[in-house]
């Protein structure tokens, strides 16, 4: 496996394995990895010849007062990650390299970014769309990995696949839980033992809401009281939204039907943590 820092150096390699034939497929990380990018790079080594591991923290999707210069590192760890799972690559830039002095190009969606993370996130999209566009140019994968833990940002780069007529599959993977229930995150490694445990109100909350669906729970309203009753119970949980909108559309709905998403976001200390289930 090869880790390379620069655009060149992906780009010639990738060039190669395509007058080979192979099939690339492609994980786009901030690293950190758990066992959720795990899952991805396990999908992406079953379904491909070659796999691609970005490790970037894109500074253009955080704002300024969020955690940037914070973002938990470990590019050692995660190498042997990539490695024991397969990766045959791992592409590691600097931001230089991503976003040189006289880059001036964005991609921007509307709808789909108006809602949930993005409405409280501003330019957090923009970001997310801009660097994912670009590392599709350069890497050019058959097929790319997400989790579904980001239900937004899976829809959000479905949706540029296919305004933009990309010919890549972009394929949405599990929410990877630890034990308890908790979703897998980078983030959860700010958390105190304290904090870790008023956390698993998140699971539960999601939990809870999906036994309500399963059970005939159609009223959005009922059902968004209903998980915000149950996380305010926590005294150490802050809830930023809990929603009810259309899987592909991210509008809000009041009727809870089959790919409705129901997606929380919620501070537990200073550590802002996310959830959803789909409605089936």
């Amino acid at each position: 496996m090869q880790i390379v820092s620069t655009i060149k150096e992906v780009k010639h390699i990738v060039k190669q394995w395509k007058i080979e034939g192979q099939t690339l497929g492609f994980v786009p990380t901030m690293g950190y990895l758990h066992e959720g990018h795990g899952s991805l790079i396990t999908a992406a080594r079953q379904e491909n010849s070659k796999v691609v591991v970005s490790i970037f923290i894109n500074p253009m999707q955080f704002g300024p007062t969020e955690d940037y210069d914070s973002y938990p590192n470990d590019l050692e760890k995660d190498r042997n990650v990539c490695e024991s799972l397969g990766a045959d690559l791992i592409f590691h830039p600097a931001p230089e390299e991503m976003y040189p002095k006289d880059f001036f190009t964005y991609v921007d969606m509307s709808v789909l970014t108006e809602e949930l993370c993005g409405l409280n996130r501003p330019g957090h999209f923009r970001g997310v769309c801009t660097v994912v566009n670009k590392m599709f140019n350069i890497i050019q994968p058959d097929h790319a990995y997400f989790g579904q833990k980001d239900a937004q940002q899976l829809a959000v780069i479905k949706q540029m696949v296919k305004d933009l007529n990309m010919n890549i599959e972009v394929i949405g993977c599990p929410i990877v839980r630890e034990e308890d229930g908790l979703a897998k995150s980078s983030r959860n490694t700010y958390l105190s033992a304290i904090e870790r445990k008023a956390a698993l109100i998140l699971s539960k909350t999601i939990f809870m809401g999906e036994n309500k669906v399963k059970e005939g729970e159609t009223d959005a309203k009922k059902l968004i009281a209903a998980m915000k009753a149950n996380i305010e119970a926590e005294p150490m949980a802050k809830i930023e939204y809990v929603k009810a909108v259309d899987g592909l559309t991210m509008k809000q709905t009041t009727r809870i039907k089959p790919q409705t998403l129901i997606a929380i976001a919620v501070y537990i200390g200073k550590t802002r943590l996310i959830d959803n289930f789909i409605a089936h």
